[in-house]
Order: structure tokens, then C-alpha cells, then sequence
């Protein structure tokens, strides 16, 4: 016989962004899934109807997209196994918490809440593992079902058999757990909803699942899970449990950390190809162990549960920025344009929309900055000066008043005025060697007050880059003009005669 095709889900709770714990998991699930031929299914848990909110649902659908991630079935998809929200398959429990009533594998449970805080109590005080006493499993169903059709409150609960629940796991190898760490479970709380462990059994069981791929904080469920599938005589399914991620101070990484969502991360300017290929190797790594760099063809004729590691992984900015350039130097700049473009037209720099002048110049932008970002939204801050000079520090104003400064000042500012037109790149060239020679001054002394000047600041482009965006900038229709280098002089000279 054959083996099934192997089927994966994804199956988050949409009470709050996708974080990158959870975006691993989906990652490492469609990683299987492709790698092995398989379905990968995308199933949202949302019983905790409190919690649960559709622009979570419609945010988590979003960043799995912008990942690059796709499902076979699910939300906005369908498939075999609709309906694919937990919330719409109630009737399936309720179909299924009768069967296990039906057979004796499951009981109703009459306990208040004062009476399991009590028996809670008394197993702390004689030092006891504090577990249910299974008391309502010995009452008689009849008895239970008339108490039921009287109106009384009651849970229903697994009868869970004395024996170890084995699973394996293809990160952490053989699990066992006793019996009695579970003891006689809720499956239906007496509010009438079922809990986590049952529905998401029931689900993977009829949806097929093969491989349950999930964080290590699932591990504690597992042994539920184990018994519930034993109760309905169903296979169990092959269990990969990933590990913990860490933040630099090796706590459970958290917002204290920083970003930690995928949404967050998309805003910043990291780009999807370069945050996939990081989530991979947060656990994993390929044969040989020395390469991260991948595509996403690459990671999936690579990827293996095999090579998953128990061993926590902490989360390295430097490693993902590391990643982040690699990507941006891969990615066509048409399209670098239109991700760094909206942080540009925010701050009123950039129209709305480009004309093919202004597209043009702009390549040039970028280009020139971004070789110095981490992430796309640091572009603005880099390229300031093309259309805000920074204020004059004390440092650099001192600069400016020396004897040396002040020689250069005055030889660059009066050649520029005395400039018929715009300025190229050589002409610039050609007016610093005679400001050189009519000054004396040389080095850095010459060229820090002219690109204070220019910018504000003693540091920043090479004037053959940056002159002719200047240049050219200033002909153009932008919200916020940018100045050539006569209107810079200009404005130099207006505030020097100012203060």
C-alpha cells in the first residue's frame, strides 16, 4: 500500500498579529508541503469568540501572501473539507461529543467549579499531583442523562485509560507521558463550547492531516491530543515539534525585543524573500550545515524535517539586515521603487504618483542610498539631505568659522554665483581645483565647508553622485522642491547674513 499524500496545516488563532513564531511554523508546514509533494491547509481556530476578530483573520491572510506563502485549501479557497473555520464546524463536534458519550469513552461531568477548587486544595495539601478524581465517571448514564435533561450544568469529559500515551516526534524522537498527567480531561466546557485540544483533534483527524508541524509549546497538548485520537480508533498523525525562539538576552522572544510581527517587519522594509529565508534557518539548516543564503525554489528542494534541531534558536538582527541587503541587491530596481517609493510620498517627497522623469530620477536615489539601509524605511533618512540640509551643528559651524573654513566659503560661494547655468559633474570639479588653488586649502578641510554647505553635514555622497541629483532634482515637479546648488549658496548666504 502506498503512502497517503502528506498533508499539513497552518491553523492560527486570529486574536492578534502573526508573530514570528507562528510565521515559521506556517513557513516550515508549506516548506513540507512543496518539498514533499503534499497539501499544505490553512484552517482558522477562532472558538475563542471573545478574543477572535475578522481584521485579524484578514491581517494574518495578508502577511502569509506577502511571505509567499499559498494554500491548497482554506479560507478564500475551499476544499474538500469546508468549512475551514472552526467556528462554522460546531455541529461536527457536537456529532462527535455524542459518539464518544454514545460508546462510554466520554462522561458527563456534573462538578462545580467551588467542588474542583476544593479537590484542587486538598491534593496541594497532602501533596498530590492535582488531577480530576473522575468522580462523575462512575455515575450511571442514566442518571447523568436525566440530571441532563433537567437543566443541570455539566462538562463533558475523556475517559482517559490507565496507560503511558506514546508519541513520536521527528525533531525530539520518542514521547511518553503517564496517564494520570492528563487525568479525565474536559473536551466540552459547560458553556456548551469545546476546548483547543478536542477540535483541533477532531479537525486535523478528518481533514486528513498527516504530519502536525507546530511550536514546542504545543508539546504539553500532545499527550490530549493522543488520547482523544485513541478514543475514536484513528491514527495518530507523525508529530515535529520546533523549538522555542529566543531573543539576544536568550528570554522567549517577545515585543520587548522589538518587532517581533510579520506586519511590523513589512512596514520596516524588510523584504518578504530576505524575512522567509531567515525564518528558515531558525531551527534548520540545510546539508552541510555553512549556507544561508536561498531562494525560495532552493529552500524547498532542501527543506527536510530531518534537519530541524531541538535546540532553541535566538533571533539575530544583524543576520536578518545581512540578509535583508543580499535581497535588496537581487531584487530589479523597478521593484525596489515601488517598495521604498510610499515612504518617500509620506513624508510629502514624492507624488502620489510618478511621471517617468521623476521615476527616473529617483532610480538614481536609490541607487546611491540604498547600499548604506538596513531596511527600506531607513531611505528617507539617508537621502534627507537632497531635500531638507540638516541643521548646522556647533561642530561643524566651529568648522565653517576658521580661518580655513571661512577662505573656502568665500572663493566656493562667489564662483557659484558667478555660474551662468546648472552644473555638471565636471564643471563642480573643475570650480573645487580653482577654490584649492586660489585658498590653498586641500584635503578635507576644502571639501568638509563645501558639503556643509551643501547638506548641512560634513559627511554624506560623493559630489559626482550628488550634484547632478541636485542638479536635476530641482527641475523637477515635487511636492517638496529640492534645491540646487545655487539655491543652497543662496539660502547659505541668507542665513549667514541672518544670524
Amino acid at each position: 500500500m502506498s503512502n497517503p499524500t502528506p498533508r499539513v496545516r497552518f491553523a492560527p488563532s486570529p486574536t492578534g498579529m502573526l508573530h514570528v513564531g507562528n510565521a515559521r511554523t506556517a513557513l516550515y508546514n508549506w516548506l513540507f508541503a512543496r518539498h514533499t509533494g503534499g497539501d499544505f491547509v490553512l484552517r482558522i481556530e477562532d472558538t475563542d469568540v471573545e478574543r477572535s476578530e475578522a481584521r485579524y483573520e484578514t491581517q494574518l491572510i495578508e502577511d502569509l501572501r506577502w511571505l509567499g506563502l499559498d494554500w491548497s485549501e482554506g479560507p478564500l479557497v475551499g476544499g474538500p473539507y469546508a468549512p475551514y473555520r472552526q467556528s462554522e464546524r460546531m455541529e461536527i463536534y457536537q456529532q462527535h461529543t455524542d459518539r464518544l458519550l454514545r460508546e462510554g469513552k466520554a462522561y458527563r461531568c456534573f462538578c462545580t467549579a467551588e467542588e474542583l477548587e476544593q479537590e484542587r486544595q486538598l491534593a496541594l495539601q497532602e501533596h498530590r499531583t492535582q488531577m480530576y478524581s473522575g468522580k462523575c465517571r462512575a455515575l450511571a448514564t442514566s442518571e447523568a442523562e436525566t440530571r441532563a435533561a433537567a437543566g443541570e450544568s455539566f462538562a463533558v469529559r475523556l475517559a482517559v485509560p490507565d496507560a503511558p500515551l506514546r508519541f513520536h516526534d521527528i525533531v525530539r524522537g520518542d514521547v511518553e507521558f503517564a496517564s494520570e498527567t492528563v487525568s479525565d480531561f474536559i473536551l466540552v466546557r459547560s458553556t456548551g463550547v469545546p476546548v483547543y485540544n478536542y477540535v483541533v483533534t477532531i479537525d486535523d483527524a478528518l481533514m486528513q492531516i498527516t504530519h502536525v508541524i507546530r511550536g514546542d509549546d504545543h508539546i504539553s497538548n500532545t499527550p490530549r491530543q493522543v488520547a482523544i485520537y485513541q478514543a475514536f480508533g484513528w491514527q495518530l498523525p507523525q508529530f515535529a515539534h520546533l523549538s522555542t525562539i529566543l531573543g539576544s538576552d536568550r528570554e522567549r522572544l517577545s515585543k520587548r525585543h522589538g518587532a517581533t510581527s510579520v506586519a511590523s517587519f513589512r512596514e520596516m522594509g524588510i523584504l518578504p524573500q530576505a524575512l522567509a529565508n531567515y525564518l528558515a534557518l531558525l531551527g534548520w539548516g540545510a546539508e552541510g550545515g555553512t549556507r544561508e543564503t536561498f531562494t525560495r525554489e532552493e529552500l524547498i528542494a532542501e527543506f527536510k524535517l530531518e534537519r530541524v534541531t531541538p535546540s532553541p534558536a535566538v533571533f539575530d538582527w544583524d543576520k536578518l539586515h545581512w540578509l535583508n541587503r543580499h535581497v535588496i541587491k537581487q531584487t530589479p530596481l523597478p521593484e525596489l521603487r515601488a517598495l521604498s517609493w510610499p515612504y518617500f510620498a509620506a513624508l510629502h517627497w514624492l507624488p502620489p504618483h510618478a511621471t517617468a522623469a521623476i521615476d527616473a530620477w529617483f532610480d538614481r536615489v536609490l541607487e546611491l542610498f540604498l547600499p548604506a539601509v538596513d531596511q527600506l524605511q531607513q531611505l528617507p533618512e539617508k537621502a534627507t539631505a537632497l531635500w531638507k540640509p540638516a541643521p548646522v551643528t556647533q561642530e561643524d559651524a566651529s568648522l565653517l568659522a576658521s580661518e580655513a573654513g571661512e577662505r573656502v566659503v568665500r572663493a566656493f560661494t562667489a564662483k557659484i554665483l558667478a555660474e551662468p547655468g546648472g552644473l555638471t559633474p565636471q564643471r563642480f570639479k573643475e570650480l573645487m581645483n580653482e577654490v584649492k588653488v586660489e585658498t590653498g586649502v586641500k584635503g578635507k578641510d576644502l571639501f568638509h565647508p563645501v558639503r556643509i554647505i551643501l547638506t548641512g553635514a560634513h559627511s554624506g555622497p560623493e559630489f559626482d553622485k550628488l550634484i547632478p541629483l541636485l542638479e536635476d532634482g530641482s527641475k523637477l515637479d515635487l511636492p517638496t522642491h529640492v534645491s540646487s546648488v545655487r539655491e543652497r549658496v543662496e539660502a547659505f548666504i541668507a542665513s549667514s547674513v541672518g544670524s
